[in-house]
């Protein structure tokens, strides 16, 4: 539920107070022409819809006796025709009601019955469908047997009128409302879609038409209607789950008489939808709802004309129950092969995750506008996992720690667990694979340590890990290789292949950096230096697995790229940079914004290397960014093409923006060498190789 008021619809409450004040209902039809005149005149609303019906001729003024009389005994009486002929229109006050209504845009209500001996009181408005719209279509409509609709003089004067049915769940809650009840053939509409079409009506010159839809394919399965520039789903039955906004009154609530009584101010009103409906438990306009066991039925159709205009309603698919069975497979082979594999602890921790999973699916599919099952998924995830513990624990518990102990004296316990799901896949061999590698290591750690007490440093320290290890191994999915006292080594690829190891790797380094913030907050307030770390990395093909000696091995990586990734590591300080990275990284990340750096020599490579620097993912970068890259770009072209000025003023362009940025100042210094010494070809820069100072 979103919560909060929503100030667009103002409900007018026939609630106790206006009972006291006003008498028992129904009121006079007199007081009605009068609230409606004040209303629209006064108060200037929008839109005016009743949630009840005025089904009876008001005799409360005497009138019935007057055209008695005037048809007998003083039928030749002409002093009484005269007085009868100018009272006559002040007296008739459903006359006054219905010329309060014409021409506005006011909506009545009125009802269907299934009851075997129901009425068919009054007429019924004009259809929003005709007679076999729905011919060979798979829709069930409730069955109706009669109705009580409005005086016909109201039905004529109005706007428009709808049905204010209800469809209570076996449970007995009211979830569904029917946007559309059949009746002998026709096809009659709501009171929350009467409501929509006549404000649309103001807009659009005409009432819009109503449109069944059908999905493609699915000629045969009504899935929403189309009204104006309105889609809105609905069932099988032609009707819409309520999408409540939340608890009773979540739309502002104004005793009727106050508005009768001219207490109300007229802002409060100005440009609103109002709906009269009752809160008062004698007239019994009380439902039992998801979020509240007596909710008023009023305030049903005020967050239904709500969730229409905001086109928030939720969807039940064709495909809904298909997915159902679908997911109960794909699901139930999943943990049925999954759970398995894991010890106690772990798949009571598989399934708490997999419902968690299956909970926060149906969530996301709900802020989508998806209605899908829950329960049975529930249950089935709960079925399996009582299964598999009754069988774990006899027989496959003590298996499953003996393979735990072995592995476990030599291999980091993520490994264990990936290898104890399929031992047969995640084998330890060392093998070729593509992997991105990260180093992060604290700027003078030396300076540091010899600024804090022993124990004081082991915190220090201890609190630095453990967060930077968090990020890389829970919050991106990387493996730790290894702690190298201050500085940490981790890999994305192996041993589980994973083809955005590029992106993962920069988007933990770049978390690493924002945390790196976070934690110097905490630092600062105990007093110890603050941290500064610099982070590099780099992708290339290496060499992963099980390696080392007889007496001590480890799941690590090796080969040129993980060499390079330390060295862009060392580097970050000397371009005051916190990341670097490398070229394979940038092109395999094509979904990052980059500044390019540097061009630096590797050593044992001919050839240099382009270095970056990653500023986040480009859908995310601001125009202030975006600004700083493009002046950047321009530095380094002209930069390229011999054109000092304009380098010059690029740079003194990014240094206003930037100020005090240390690449900025190394450019400036390579610009001013350049300027005293120019390349014979411009093109042809100097480059920087990584053991030069």
């Amino acid at each position: 539920m979103p919560r909060g008021v929503d100030e667009r619809i103002v409900i007018l409450d026939i609630d106790e107070k206006s009972l006291g004040e006003l008498g028992r209902w129904p009121w006079g039809r007199d007081l009605m022409a009068r609230t409606l005149d004040e209303l629209f005149t006064r108060y200037g609303v929008e839109l005016v819809a009743f949630d009840v019906v005025w089904s009876e001729a008001d005799t409360s003024s005497g009138l019935q006796v007057l055209d008695t009389l005037a048809r007998n005994e003083l039928a030749d009486d002409a002093e009484f025709r005269a007085a009868y002929a100018r009272l006559r229109p002040a007296l008739d006050f459903d006359a006054r009601f219905a010329a309060a209504m014409r021409n506005r845009p006011v909506v009545l209500g009125y009802y269907f019955n299934s009851d075997a001996r129901a009425v068919r009181a009054n007429a019924l408005p004009a259809p929003a469908l005709r007679r076999g719209t729905f011919a060979g279509r798979d829709v069930e409509f409730p069955e109706w047997r009669g109705f009580t609709s409005n005086l016909p003089r109201f039905t004529a004067s109005a706007a428009g009128a709808g049905h204010f049915n209800l469809l209570v769940d076996i449970d007995g809650i009211l979830r569904r409302v029917p946007l559309l009840a059949e009746f002998d053939g026709a096809y009659y509409e709501a009171l929350p879609l009467a409501v929509v079409r006549a404000y649309y009506a103001k807009r659009l010159g005409a009432p819009p038409s109503v449109e069944p839809g059908y999905p493609p394919k699915r000629e045969r399965d009504l899935e929403w209607l189309t009204v104006g520039p309105l889609t809105i789903p609905v069932d099988e039955n032609g009707a819409a789950l309520a999408p409540y906004r939340g608890p009773k009154l979540s739309f502002p609530y104004i005793p009727l008489a106050d508005v009768v009584k001219g207490r109300v101010p007229a802002e409060a009103l100005k440009g609103k939808i109002v709906l009269v409906g009752a809160t008062a438990p004698a007239l019994q306009d009380l439902r039992a709802t998801p979020v509240g066991s007596a909710f008023p039925g009023v305030e049903v159709h005020a967050n239904l004309i709500a969730g229409m205009l905001d086109e928030s309603l939720l969807r039940r698919p064709w495909f809904t129950q298909g997915a159902e069975v679908a997911l109960l497979l794909v699901g139930g082979v999943t943990l049925a092969l999954v759970v398995p594999m894991a010890s106690a602890l772990w798949a009571s921790a598989l399934v708490a995750l997999g419902v968690a999973l299956i909970v926060g699916f149906n969530m996301a599919a709900w802020e989508l506008g998806l209605v899908l099952p829950l329960a049975s998924w529930l249950l089935m995830a709960l079925a399996i996992y009582t299964m598999n513990m009754a069988y774990g624990y006899f027989v496959e518990s003590r298996a499953r720690r003996l393979l735990a102990g072995r592995f476990g004296e030599y291999v980091p316990p993520e490994i264990v667990a990936r290898m104890a799901r399929d031992p047969a896949r995640y084998d330890m061999q060392p093998k070729d694979a593509e992997l991105t590698i990260l180093f992060c290591d604290v700027r003078d750690f030396t300076r540091t340590s010899e600024a804090l007490a022993p124990e004081a440093l082991r915190e220090y320290i201890n609190e630095y890990l453990t967060a930077m290890s968090a990020i890389i191994r829970s919050r991106h999915r990387g493996t730790l290789d290894k702690y190298i006292g201050d500085a940490i080594m981790a890999f994305w690829g192996a041993p589980l292949d994973n083809p955005q190891h590029a992106r993962d790797a920069l988007l933990a380094a770049l978390d690493i950096q924002k945390e790196c913030a976070v934690l110097n907050e905490r630092f600062t307030a105990r007093g110890w230096p603050r941290l500064r770390i610099g982070i590099g990395v780099n992708s290339g093909r290496v060499r992963v697995g099980d390696m080392g000696s007889q007496v001590r091995r480890a799941y690590t990586a090796m080969g040129d790229a993980v060499n390079v990734a330390s060295r862009l590591e060392g580097r970050t300080k000397y371009y005051g940079v916190g990341i670097l990275v490398g070229e394979a990284t940038r092109r395999k990340a094509s979904e990052m914004l980059f500044r390019e750096v540097d061009r630096v020599r590797v050593k044992g490579r001919e050839g240099a290397i382009t270095v970056y620097e990653p500023l986040g993912l480009a859908h995310e970068a601001g125009p202030e960014v975006r600004a700083e890259l493009e002046h950047w770009e321009c530095m380094l072209a002209a930069l390229r093409s011999g054109r000092w000025a304009d380098a010059e003023r690029a740079l003194a362009e990014l240094e206003r923006l930037q100020p005090q940025r240390e690449l900025c100042r190394l450019y400036a210094e390579r610009l001013a060498a350049l300027r005293g010494a120019p390349p014979g070809n411009p093109g042809e820069l100097p480059v920087m190789a990584f053991d030069e100072k």
